[in-house]
């Protein structure tokens, strides 16, 4: 039987990560940062990629990686969810990583896996994993079009572009147009790509590689969005054993007990969604299943715990100065992020056989 516990070396990386995000990533540095035209922390993912060694834990140690599994990753990506971490690691070290890893494209891995160049699939982070994508023009040997919704396309070195003609290209991002689009989450910003004959490297087959980023993407981001809602959750709490009126803590009304007993019982499940969705990407067991599961759940329940985080700080929650903001956006993102849950629902409907009448 498959145990989805922590091991002592997933909690030992856990300590490492945390306190390095202790160290480096307070909520008023990141606030900051996201009213600057530099969202993204490059130092801390130079401390998290070269530091540490975070951005080539699936890569084969034969290809200058750390031949770590999924699970390890869901705990980093838990904890740089419980920080809203402005660093590009879903995109560059899961979901580039997982496509250069379908494609065979050892070189490019290794300068991932090294925290040298950071990598981002430009594919819109909307697209749920088998779902129809954008993809650009192949003409005389060079790129053209436009591709949208391109999450962390500003920082990126490399950048994995799909063909029309069905091949992936590896395009120097210094040599296509990214600008900035308006986004509800400024740690993870997304941008437009304009390709206008850029030169590109084939590296494989798009569809597989493709296919196979998001499918990890998806799994894995339930772990992010299980360290938003935990956070969200222990900060409420705390706060709510501090906060009093008619001079008693406000956390020992029974109206917010009840609330907040339900909102442990919503987090705790989604901890299990998405360990086994981490465990199922590790196994290759049932992974669709998994993956569309975690996904399914993931959403409401972080969007839940940071709605729940805003409300129950009272008037400071709503201020620009406390971090509750910037959880509930990051929420409500990922909540689109590679498939909507109700994307995943009808995806999981059709796995098992359910489908609607």
């Amino acid at each position: 039987m498959t145990d989805l516990l922590y091991s002592e070396e997933e909690e030992a990386l856990r300590a490492v990560v945390r306190d390095l995000l202790t160290d480096h990533c307070d909520a008023a540095s990141v606030i900051a940062r996201t009213e600057s035209d530099a969202p993204h922390d490059l130092s801390l993912w130079k401390s998290l990629a070269d530091g540490i060694g975070l951005a080539g834990l699936l890569v084969p140690e034969a290809q200058g990686g750390q031949g770590a599994t999924h699970r390890e990753v869901a705990v980093v990506l838990e904890e740089l969810g419980r920080a809203v971490a402005p660093v590009p690691y879903l995109t560059s070290a899961v979901v580039a990583t997982e496509a250069l890893l379908e494609c065979g494209a050892d070189d490019l891995l290794a300068e991932l896996a090294s925290g040298r160049s950071i990598g981002v699939l430009a594919v819109s982070l909307s697209v749920a994993p088998g779902a129809a994508h954008k993809a650009v023009r192949l003409e005389n040997g060079s790129l053209h079009g436009e591709l949208t919704g391109i999450a962390d396309a500003g920082a990126a070195d490399v950048l994995l572009v799909p063909g029309e003609d069905g091949g992936l290209y590896a395009v120097d991002a210094g040599a296509v147009t990214v600008v900035p689009q308006v986004s509800l989450d400024l740690t993870r910003p997304l941008a437009r790509v304009v390709f206008d004959g850029a030169a590109g490297r084939r590296i494989g087959e798009a569809a597989p590689a493709v296919r196979r980023a998001l499918r990890a993407g998806a799994g894995l981001l339930a772990s992010e969005q299980l360290g938003v809602a935990d956070w969200t959750l222990t900060e409420t709490v705390r706060y709510l054993k501090e906060r009093k009126q008619f001079n008693r803590p406000v956390g020992g009304f029974q109206a917010l007990k009840h609330r907040l007993a339900q909102l442990w019982l919503e987090v705790v499940s989604l901890r299990a969604a998405a360990r086994n969705a981490a465990d199922a990407l590790t196994t290759g067991e049932d992974t669709e299943v998994a993956v569309a599961v975690a996904q399914a759940y993931a959403a409401s329940v972080a969007v839940h715990a940071a709605e729940e985080a805003v409300q129950l700080h009272g008037g400071i929650g709503m201020t620009w100065e406390h971090p509750a903001h910037l959880y509930l956006k990051r929420a409500k993102a990922d909540s689109l992020a590679y498939g909507t849950a109700g994307a995943h629902r009808e995806a999981l409907a059709e796995l098992v056989d359910l489908r609607a009448p």
